[in-house]
C-alpha cells in the first residue's frame, strides 16, 4: 500500500489534474490519495470569512469565483458516470458555504468553529472532483477518522484515537489497484465533533498520519518542485535537487524556511521508518528527493541551506541574570502561554544575555510578555528593558555529517566574514545537524549565495566582477575573459561573472551577468555615471564574492578602495596610485583588506604579468629577507633604449613607443621616471621597507624644461636631443655597453637612474620592452634571483590582472 498526497497546485488547474489521473492510474497495488484544496482557495475562503465578519458583501464575489473554478475543473470528469452527481454535490456545497457566510455577515462575528468549517470546503470540493476523475475510486471522509483535541487553547492531533479510527476506516482496504481519495487538512474535535483542521500544510500531515497508521510501504508528496533543493532556487540559480536526505535534515530545512513539506508531517512516518518521496506533478519523470531514516553517506558535510527572512531577535539582558536558576524557564513559560514559538536561542557564557529568534509578527507581543514577567527586576535596574532587533533573517546550514566534519562552523563564519556580513546571533547544539546564524535581512541573498558557493553545493564556483576601465588593458582583459570563460567552467568549475563595466563617465550593471561578447553594443546602453554613483552601484549590488577590477590610472578610482574593502569587496588593480601613495594610506589599505578578509592584489603594478610581487611575498613569508633589489621595470624606457640606433633617433623611438602603446599618451610621464619611482616604492614596500616617493633620488636624462612646456612644444623640441643621444649611443657601442633605466633598492638608499652596463651583465641582453629584476636576499646572496620577461603591453598586463582574479578563486 502506498499513500500519495497531491498539493494545491497539483489539483488547481486542468493540466496537472490530468497528470494526477495518469500518475495514480500507472500505480499497481492499493493507493490512498490525499488531496489539498485547489491552490489559493484556502486563502480566498479566509478572506471571504473576514469580509463577511466585517459586514462586507464582497465575499459573495469570492464564492462565485470559487464556484466557477471548481465547476470548470469538474468538467474534466464529464465523461465519467458520476459527473452528474458531482455537479449537483458541488453546487450543494457552494450553497452551504454561502449560507454559512451569510450567517457570519448577519451576526458580524466569526466563531472559531465556523471559521474552521468554512475553510474545510476547499479540501472537500477538490477531493470530490479527484475521486470522480479517478474512475473506480472511493471517497473517504477524513472528518470521520482524523481527530483533534483542545490542549491549552491549541488544536492538537489525538494520535491514539486517530490511529485506531484510521485502521478501522481502512479495514479490508488493500486489494489490487484499489484507490481511495481522502481530503487532507480537515478534522473534527474528538469531544464535540466540531470541524477543526491540522493547520496550514495540514494535508501533508493527513497523508503522513494515514501512512503511519496503516504501515504503508511509502508516502509520496506530489507538489510543484522537483524535490528538496540545496537552497531556494528563487535566490540561487545554481541550486539543485537533493537526491536523498534524512528525516532530521528534512525537519531542519523545513523549520528554517524550506516549504517542500509541512514539518509536523515528518514525525509520524519517521517513527515507522516509512520513506517519503518528493515528486513534481508538473515534471513526473524527474527523480525527486527521498527522505528516510538512514541516508547514504555523502562526501559533503552540508546537505542544504535554508532561510527565514521575517525574523526579529528579542534580546533579554541584565547583570542579575548571571548564575540565577530559573530565568530561562520564566521567559519560555511566558511565551508558551501565548503560543509564541522560539526557533533559535543563543546565550552568552556569562549568562547575562539571552537572544531569542522570533517571527516578526510575534516580536512586539514577546517583548511585552517578557517585560511583564520581569517588571520588578526591570524597575529595580537588575535587568534591562527587552530589545527587539528588527529586519533580520536567519540562515541555517544543515547536514547530519556536520557533526563529524571538523571545521564546518569555521568555514561558515569565514565565508560570512569575508563577504562583510555581520552575524548578530548564532546557535549550534552538541551533535547538532544545524548551524544557524542571524544576519541583517539586506544581506540574506549575498549570504546564501556565498555559503552555497563555498560549501561546493553549487555546480560551479562563482566570482562576480566589476571591471572599471575599458581602454587598452581593460579591453584586453574583457577579451581574455570572454575567450577563457568556457574553458574555466569546463576544467575548473569556475564562473567569472562580469556584473558591471564602467569607464570615465558611464557604466552598465546587471547582477545576473553581462554578455561581454560584444563590448561595443554593451556600452551603447551604458548610463551616465559619476564617481559617487560608481561606488554606490558596486556596493549597492551587495553581491557575494565581489571583485572590483581597476584597469584605470585614476587617483579618484583608487580612492574608492577603502569603501570597497569595508563592504567585503576584493580589489584587483593595475592602477599603481594606491600602492605607491603615502605609506600610511598603503599600509592602511593592506591592513583593512586583511581585517576584512578580502584580497588587495596588484601584481601588475610592477612588471605587468611577471610574478615579481608574489615572489617577494613568498620569500618573506617563508622567512627570507630582501637585502637588495635592482630592477629594469619600465617596458617603455627599455623599448626606447633598445630601439634607438643610427637609423632610429631618440625622438623617433619615443614616438614609436607612444604609437605602439608602450608609453602613456603623454610620454613624459615615462621619461620623467615617475612611473619607475612608483614601481620602486611598491617593490620596496612589499620587500618590507617603509618608503615614500620623495625618498627616492631621481637622476633625469632629459632637460627639466622638457617637462614644463606643453605637450605640443615637447614634441617640437624633442628632436633637438637626438644629436647628443646619438653621440653617446656610438660611444656605448664602441665600449660594448647599453643603457638601462634602473631602480635600485638598498636599506636607506633608493634611486632611479639611467645607467650603463657592460656585456656579460644580466641587464645587458634585455630585448624589446622586457623587464628584469634581480633579488638579493639572505638565501639568494651570492647568486641573486633573476625574474625576466615581457614587462609592458596591454595583453600581458591584462593577463597579469586575470591571474590575480583567478588567485582569488583559489583554483590550481
Amino acid at each position: 500500500m502506498k499513500v500519495i498526497k497531491f498539493g494545491g497546485t497539483s489539483v488547481g488547474s486542468s493540466e496537472p489534474l490530468l497528470n494526477v489521473q495518469k500518475i495514480v492510474g500507472s500505480r499497481s497495488g492499493a493507493t490512498i490519495v490525499v488531496v489539498s484544496a485547489c491552490s489559493g482557495v484556502t486563502d480566498l475562503l479566509m478572506e471571504a470569512s473576514k469580509l463577511a465578519s466585517e459586514g462586507r458583501t464582497g465575499y459573495r464575489d469570492i464564492i462565485a469565483g470559487i464556484g466557477k473554478r471548481h465547476l470548470d475543473l469538474a468538467s474534466l470528469a464529464s465523461a465519467r458516470p458520476g459527473y452528474a452527481s458531482l455537479e449537483v454535490e458541488l453546487r450543494q456545497m457552494l450553497s452551504e458555504l454561502g449560507s454559512l457566510l451569510d450567517g457570519v455577515c448577519t451576526l458580524g462575528v466569526l466563531p472559531e468553529k465556523t471559521a474552521a468549517q468554512i475553510v474545510s470546503y476547499g479540501e472537500r470540493m477538490s477531493a470530490k472532483i479527484v475521486s470522480t476523475l479517478l474512475e473506480g475510486s472511493r471517497l473517504m471522509d477524513s472528518l470521520e477518522f482524523i481527530k483533534t483535541r483542545k490542549i491549552d487553547s491549541r488544536t492538537m492531533l489525538d494520535d491514539e484515537l486517530t490511529c485506531k479510527l484510521v485502521a478501522e476506516a481502512f479495514e479490508g482496504f488493500g486489494q489490487e489497484s484499489e484507490v481511495a481519495v481522502v481530503p487532507g487538512f480537515i478534522s473534527t474535535d474528538a469531544v464535540s465533533g466540531a470541524v477543526t483542521n491540522l493547520g496550514r500544510g495540514g494535508s501533508d500531515y493527513t497523508a503522513s498520519i494515514i501512512a503511519a497508521s496503516l504501515n504503508a510501504e511509502s508516502l509520496e508528496i506530489w507538489t510543484d518542485v522537483d524535490g528538496f533543493m540545496t537552497a531556494d532556487p528563487k535566490i540561487i540559480s545554481t541550486s539543485y535537487v537533493i537526491d536523498e536526505l534524512s528525516f532530521t535534515e528534512a525537519m531542519e530545512l523545513c523549520n528554517f524556511g524550506a516549504k517542500v513539506i509541512y514539518s509536523p508531517a515528518l514525525y509520524p512516518v519517521s517513527q515507522k521508518d516509512i520513506p517519503i518521496y518528493i515528486k513534481n506533478t508538473f515534471n513526473p519523470s524527474a527523480k525527486g528527493s527521498v527522505i528516510r531514516r538512514e541516508r547514504s553517506r555523502s562526501e559533503r558535510a552540508v546537505t542544504g541551506i535554508s532561510s527565514i527572512d521575517n525574523v526579529c531577535i528579542v534580546s533579554v539582558s541584565g547583570p542579575s541574570m548571571a548564575g540565577i536558576v530559573g530565568i530561562d524557564s520564566r521567559i519560555f513559560r511566558a511565551l508558551a502561554h501565548h503560543d509564541i514559538s522560539v526557533f533559535l536561542v543563543s546565550q552568552s557564557s556569562s549568562e547575562t544575555n539571552i537572544s531569542l529568534g522570533i517571527r516578526e509578527e510575534q516580536a512586539d507581543l514577546a517583548k511585552e510578555l517578557i517585560e511583564k514577567e520581569f517588571e520588578h527586576e526591570i524597575a529595580a535596574g537588575a535587568m534591562s528593558r527587552v530589545e527587539v532587533h528588527r529586519n533580520m533573517a536567519t540562515v541555517a546550514v544543515v547536514g547530519e555529517q556536520i557533526r563529524s566534519n571538523p571545521g564546518t562552523a569555521g568555514k561558515l563564519f569565514s565565508v560570512i566574514g569575508r563577504n562583510s556580513i555581520n552575524v548578530v546571533a548564532s546557535a549550534q547544539g552538541v551533535g547538532d545537524s544545524n548551524i544557524s546564524i542571524v544576519i541583517e535581512r539586506e544581506n540574506l541573498r549575498k549570504a546564501l549565495n556565498a555559503l552555497h558557493d563555498s560549501f561546493f553545493l553549487s555546480v560551479y564556483q562563482e566570482l562576480n566582477l566589476f571591471i572599471c576601465g575599458v581602454g587598452t588593458v581593460g579591453g584586453s582583459l574583457l577579451g581574455q575573459l570572454a575567450s577563457q570563460s568556457a574553458k574555466l567552467m569546463k576544467e575548473n568549475n569556475l564562473k567569472l561573472n562580469v556584473v558591471g563595466i564602467a569607464r570615465s563617465s558611464c557604466g552598465v550593471f546587471d547582477r545576473d551577468g553581462l554578455d561581454i561578447s560584444d563590448i561595443k553594443a554593451l556600452l551603447s546602453r551604458a548610463k551616465p555615471l559619476n564617481l559617487s554613483q560608481l561606488r554606490d552601484e558596486v556596493i549597492g549590488m551587495n553581491i557575494f564574492n565581489s571583485v572590483f577590477v581597476d584597469c584605470t590610472a585614476s587617483e579618484e578610482v583608487a580612492g574608492l578602495y577603502k569603501d570597497f574593502f569595508e563592504h567585503g569587496i576584493s580589489v584587483v588593480t593595475a592602477n599603481k596610485i594606491a600602492a605607491s601613495s603615502e605609506y600610511s594610506n598603503y599600509a592602511g589599505l593592506k591592513d583593512l583588506a586583511r581585517r576584512r578578509n578580502v584580497k588587495f592584489l596588484f601584481e601588475t603594478n610592477v612588471g605587468a604579468g611577471l610574478p615579481i610581487i608574489n615572489t617577494i611575498n613568498a620569500l618573506r613569508k617563508s622567512g627570507d629577507k630582501v637585502d637588495k633589489i635592482e630592477a629594469v621595470v619600465s617596458g617603455t624606457l627599455n623599448f626606447i633604449f633598445n630601439t634607438i640606433s643610427s637609423d632610429t633617433p631618440f625622438s623617433e623611438t619615443v614616438r614609436l613607443a607612444k604609437e605602439q602603446g608602450y608609453s602613456e599618451p603623454d610620454p613624459r610621464i615615462d621619461l620623467s621616471g615617475k612611473d619607475v619611482i612608483r614601481k620602486l616604492v611598491i617593490l620596496a614596500r612589499e620587500a618590507g621597507y617603509v618608503v615614500n616617493q620623495e625618498d627616492v633620488k631621481a637622476e633625469l636624462f632629459i632637460p627639466d624644461e622638457m617637462f614644463k612646456c606643453s605637450l605640443e612644444e615637447f614634441w617640437q623640441k624633442l628632436p633637438s636631443l637626438d644629436a647628443g643621444f646619438e653621440a653617446e649611443r656610438k660611444r656605448l657601442e664602441r665600449e660594448h655597453k647599453v643603457w638601462r633605466f634602473v631602480a635600485s633598492i638598498e636599506p636607506g638608499k633608493y634611486s632611479v637612474a639611467l645607467r650603463e652596463f657592460k656585456e656579460g651583465h644580466s641587464f645587458y641582453k634585455l630585448e624589446g620592452s622586457n623587464n628584469i629584476v634581480l633579488l638579493t636576499t639572505d638565501r639568494y646572496h651570492d647568486h641573486p634571483m633573476l625574474i625576466q620577461g615581457y614587462g609592458a603591453g596591454a595583453s600581458v598586463t591584462a593577463a597579469g590582472v586575470f591571474a590575480d582574479i583567478i588567485s582569488i578563486a583559489n583554483i590550481n
